[in-house]
């Protein structure tokens, strides 16, 4: 019996990517290649955000590391529905009108961490261009209900931009998360075609203003290399970083989603990856995670003991 062979549409999921000139997606390289997730854990996890009804970035951005984290419990919630108003080029969640807020996700999420008994917790979202506050306070009920149901798990939000959302910001911030992290993913220059509804120097002023209005709270953000960026270029986005005063770095391989996606124009080496931490590190940053396979969310909960542990260090000095 021959194979059957399944083609999905991507015009179902990213219809605004259908008109585009295929990308043909490159064999990765063998640092990249990870094992299709079998743990019974990792069952149990899926499992529960099934049950749960929630979503998870982890699934929606097809991330190469659900099968280490979901087989050690560990899952990024993505709130606010599925459907994002924005259409960035490297990304694979899907593109649409979303639908209405659902009032009663706070309290599902939190009682999905209070269940599999989270140390940390990563809350993330689609944007939400058509709210009026980006759905800056819903992120805020979500933190809220978290702090009622699961007091000792400590809480990362990784946040849309709130691009022209007056006091998006500070909704957030002043629910007291415990890392605030928004992602600037790229370099400037990439910006018209790689994420064209955000502007670089928005999205940095958005972790400036949380570091200022709260300095307890630690800031982060994540880069995207591979995409055409230069050496000089990333050295430069992380000194926009350190004077904006950004805690934590992470710096990961893009990989294309899609045909349909932005193309790889270079798989970093392990060793270029090492140079960029390096960089990072002497920048001042108290702390950095750069490898082909970092993701925003990879590794979350050691991360965040690993920035107390820097900062009660950098205090003491």
């Amino acid at each position: 019996m021959s194979a059957t062979r399944i083609t999905i549409d991507h015009r179902l999921r990213h219809p605004e990517k259908a008109h585009r000139p295929d990308n043909p997606i490159q064999r990765k390289p063998d640092w990249i290649r990870v094992r299709a997730p079998n743990h019974p854990i990792y069952h149990e996890t899926r499992k529960l955000m099934r049950d749960n009804g929630l979503t998870t970035v982890c699934e929606e951005a097809a991330c190469p590391n659900i099968g280490e984290c979901w087989s050690q419990r560990h899952a990024t919630m993505m709130i606010m529905g599925e459907i994002c108003t924005r259409a960035c080029s490297f990304c694979n969640v899907r593109t649409g009108q979303p639908d209405a807020l659902d009032a009663t996700e706070p309290q599902r999420v939190a009682d999905a961490v209070a269940k599999l008994g989270l140390k940390h917790v990563v809350i993330t979202s689609v944007d939400r261009d058509d709210l009026a506050d980006g759905g800056a306070a819903h992120f805020a009920a979500v933190i809220r209900a978290i702090r009622a149901a699961a007091p000792d798990t400590s809480i990362e939000v990784l946040t849309p931009d709130f691009l022209r959302k007056p006091g998006g910001m500070d909704i957030v911030a002043d629910a007291r998360p415990d890392v605030f992290n928004h992602n600037l993913e790229t370099v400037p220059r990439l910006y018209p075609t790689i994420r064209p509804g955000a502007r670089f120097y928005q999205s940095l002023r958005l972790l400036d203003q949380v570091k200022r209005r709260d300095p307890s709270i630690f800031t982060k953000s994540g880069l995207m290399v591979g995409l055409g960026e230069s050496r000089a270029e990333i050295g430069q986005v992380m000194d926009d970083l350190r004077v904006a005063d950004v805690d934590f770095l992470t710096i990961g391989q893009y990989l294309q989603p899609t045909v349909k996606h932005a193309a790889v124009a270079a798989f970093i080496t392990p060793d270029e990856f090492a140079d960029y931490a390096a960089m990072a590190r002497a920048k001042g940053f108290l702390l950095v995670s750069a490898t082909p396979l970092t993701r925003s969310s990879y590794h979350a909960d050691a991360d965040f003991a690993a920035l107390v542990a820097a900062r009660a260090k950098s205090f003491a000095a």
